[in-house]
């Protein structure tokens, strides 16, 4: 019967050596690491690491189901929720447009940068992507634009409805959370869809006008 060959031992300390070296040098990667010596992988690459879920919905579709839940939690707490306490329209509209436009600028668009898959994919889900100072104030004022949207077109509908039916003495339509939900994100996604028909506007007029310098020199 053949002997087994005797494998030669390996010297602890050269081998600790060894492994202190290949950990301080991924520390050191992971130290100096920046946008420009990150190495760029291809999307495909990427989601071979990434979780994969059983339910399988578009990104879009999980932004608008976010946006709907957000405007509907609001729309729980507080219009139903400050319903018997304030009894004012216009200080109701006041606070819970507020209320809307702090929920869409600390909660709702932070969620949605949270969930991008690439830095800045989902910032064409929001009106002003821009994480700053700036945003907070503009996020309640659109917020406010939205939420007389909505109570606008619950207006109409309800005066559609009493014309149609001659129940002059009740509300057909109430403010509900989901269906405020669905207008409040449908209000949302048209006006960021004008904002990019605008920006594609005066992009397209400036290449054309940059065209034309260039064909005069």
């Amino acid at each position: 019967m053949a002997r087994k060959k005797k494998q030669p031992e390996k010297d602890p300390i050269r081998v600790t050596e060894d492994y202190y070296k290949l950990h301080r040098k991924a520390v050191e990667d992971l130290a100096t690491a920046n946008a420009e010596n990150t190495p760029v992988y291809s999307e495909e690459e990427l989601n071979k690491y990434r979780h994969k879920s059983k339910i399988s919905l578009p990104d879009w579709l999980k932004m608008v189901l976010i946006k709907m839940w957000f405007a509907g939690a609001v729309c729980f707490f507080i219009f139903w929720g400050l319903g018997n306490y304030i009894h004012d329209q216009l200080d109701m509209l006041v606070a819970f447009g507020v209320v809307l436009g702090v929920c869409t600028d600390l909660l709702t668009n932070n969620v949605l940068r949270f969930m991008a898959k690439t830095e800045g994919q989902n910032d064409c889900f929001m009106m002003f992507p821009q994480k700053s100072y700036s945003s907070f104030p503009l996020n309640l004022l659109y917020a406010i634009l939205l939420l007389a949207c909505v109570f606008t077109l619950y207006n109409v509908i309800n005066v559609v409805l009493i014309s149609a039916t001659g129940a002059k003495d009740t509300v057909p339509l109430g403010v509900g959370p989901i269906l405020f939900g669905v207008f409040y994100t449908g209000f949302d996604f048209l006006f960021i869809g004008m904002k990019r028909l605008i920006k594609s506007i005066v992009a397209d007029a400036k290449r054309t006008a940059n065209g034309r310098k260039d064909e005069t020199l």
